[in-house]
């Protein structure tokens, strides 16, 4: 086994290596990068179910996300990406069910999954953002400095990436999503497949007041769907702000 510092460099270059495969994305196949007006008319699929709740009807390409609760929506936005033909990433997200992505319509050849990224997520997250339409980090309960969450968000908007963050303090994203739980069908009496989850969702940004729904994802023929959101009377409440 070589030393840490030597394995990350490794696991880095594999991914650029696998980033340089990757067909360019839309402005930037035609030798330039979009201008900052051009990405905040462009949005990245998500569920059906959520659009409603997002300002903008989707997750605004070069910015950044703040996420916490259930990974099931998190599954469902990188089948959203890659069912509609982005590439995608996970990272440091072990527990995140690849079965359920799949089952929610994910194109898992153009979903790439780094369970284990090793002592430096947030490194890894740096150089897939090169490529990729959406990465997902999970910090692992890390708080990232404010120089290097700017550093970030300044490559996820020249590069036209979607960055998505949970799990750990991260400062000034521009949107945050906030979910929890709120039920599950198809366990009767302790036994039989669960197949249902109510998930209650809010989300905001700095300037807007939240928005609440509650979203199902229920099956649907050989996949899991999720389903238009129900009225939530009251905001979820979190420890954090947008902005901090």
């Amino acid at each position: 086994m070589g030393s840490p510092d030597a394995v990350t460099a490794e696991r880095l270059a594999e991914l650029r290596r696998r980033m340089a495969a990757i067909p360019a994305r839309g402005a930037a196949s035609a030798g330039r990068l979009p201008s900052a007006a051009e990405l905040r008319r462009e949005s990245l699929a998500v569920p059906s179910a959520l659009v409603e709740l997002l300002p903008e009807g989707g997750l605004a390409k070069g910015s950044v996300v703040s996420y916490s609760g259930a990974t099931s929506l998190l599954a469902g936005l990188l089948a959203a990406v890659t069912e509609s033909g982005g590439h995608a990433a996970a990272v440091g997200l072990p527990r995140l069910g690849l079965l359920a992505a799949a089952e929610m319509g994910a194109q898992l050849g153009k979903l790439a999954f780094v369970p284990d990224p090793g002592p430096d997520p947030v490194e890894v997250a740096a150089v897939l953002l090169d490529g990729l339409d959406l990465v997902v980090l999970g910090l692992g309960g890390r708080s990232v400095p404010t120089s290097r969450t700017r550093v970030l968000a300044a490559r996820a908007r020249s590069k036209g990436a979607t960055l998505v963050v949970t799990g750990g303090a991260w400062t000034g994203a521009t949107l945050r999503i906030d979910t929890r739980i709120a039920g599950y069908e198809g366990m009767g009496r302790g036994r039989g497949r669960l197949h249902t989850i109510h998930l209650d969702v809010s989300v905001r940004t700095r300037s807007t007041p939240p928005r609440t729904g509650r979203l199902t994802l229920c099956p649907h023929n050989t996949q899991t769907k999720w389903q238009a959101p129900q009225p939530n009377p009251a905001p979820l409440e979190t420890a954090t702000d947008v902005a901090s």
